[in-house]
């Protein structure tokens, strides 16, 4: 049974946590209608936009999520307090056991969804900084007439996608897909920081798999029909797959698909090697229609 002291200070638990939470909300209400620049104002897109704004998400879903079960627990302790007691009828000790059980089980939730959040904000933030890597070596083909662009959001018969890069010069147009993935433990006779193409598949220590390739491919064939309909030109656009951290060696084979597969240090040279395949309008049209779609990142 709770003293008349831990009774109100679960009252003031309960409070300060309520409190806390509704002031996490509003600041995300003010956050939308308090925009403090015009609309031309918004900024370019960086790589992994998307992924940079659901870590910020999951970032304040970490604090709500920890004092929700916070709260969960202390009222679920509270069943064993007096007023509790004598609505259900319960005997203090029956009431005891209901609050220990209640309390732990709760806990036990809230840890399991916030190890989930953190398992997420993980992946995410890996995928974010691979976006990065693969972002500073695009950067470096810009010296040689290369437009470049980053996270680009598109629909699809209504699902939302984006494309993490897309790179427009005098050589053409290109859609690259950037694929991070964590090291692990290698299968006998492969390193574990190496991956292999076939020209099909991708060989990683543990398995093979087109993760990635089949993506990149779709993105490219929708860009091509996209720009078709914006400036009315058949543009081709090449697939790119980059796995940034790590070793990539080809196999020879005789099977080929229309995605490369590069390590992002590649890219500046590859692009640096293409033929002229674009006028300078051509690449202007497509790089202004590229730029509307990216510039969306408010405050």
């Amino acid at each position: 049974m709770l003293s008349s002291g831990l009774w109100l200070l679960l009252i003031i638990g309960l409070l300060y946590g309520g409190g806390v939470i509704g002031m996490l909300y509003l600041a995300r209400w003010l956050r939308r209608t308090r925009w403090p620049f015009k609309q031309e104002d918004r900024l370019v897109r960086s790589p992994g936009e998307h992924l940079r704004r659901r870590i910020n998400e999951i970032d304040e879903q970490f604090l709500i999520e920890i004092l929700t079960g916070f709260m969960g627990v202390l009222f679920a302790l509270g069943l064993a307090a007096g007023p509790f007691r004598q609505w259900f009828g319960w005997t203090p000790r029956f009431a005891t056991i209901v609050a220990l059980f209640a309390s732990t089980g709760l806990g036990l939730f809230s840890i399991w969804r916030v190890f989930r959040l953190w398992q997420e904000r993980s992946n995410h933030f890996l995928g974010w900084f691979g976006e990065r890597v693969v972002g500073e070596e695009l950067q470096k083909a810009t010296v040689h007439g290369w437009r470049v662009f980053h996270d680009l959001p598109f629909k699809n018969n209504g699902a939302d996608f984006n494309i993490d890069h897309v790179v427009v010069g005098p050589g053409g147009m290109f859609a690259i897909e950037t694929k991070t993935r964590r090291k692990g433990n290698a299968r006998p006779g492969f390193k574990d920081n190496t991956v292999f193409f076939d020209g099909r598949d991708l060989v990683w220590p543990w398995k093979e798999d087109n993760h990635g390739l089949e993506q990149a491919e779709r993105n490219a064939l929708w860009l091509t029909n996209w720009i078709r309909t914006e400036i009315g030109e058949r543009v081709h656009v090449s697939p790119v797959l980059a796995l940034p951290g790590w070793w990539l060696e080809m196999k020879p084979s005789r099977e080929t698909r229309l995605c490369r597969v590069v390590n992002p240090k590649w890219l500046p040279g590859i692009l640096a090697d293409q033929k002229p395949l674009l006028t300078p309008k051509q690449v202007e049209l497509i790089a202004l229609r590229l730029e509307a779609r990216c510039r969306d990142v408010e405050y």
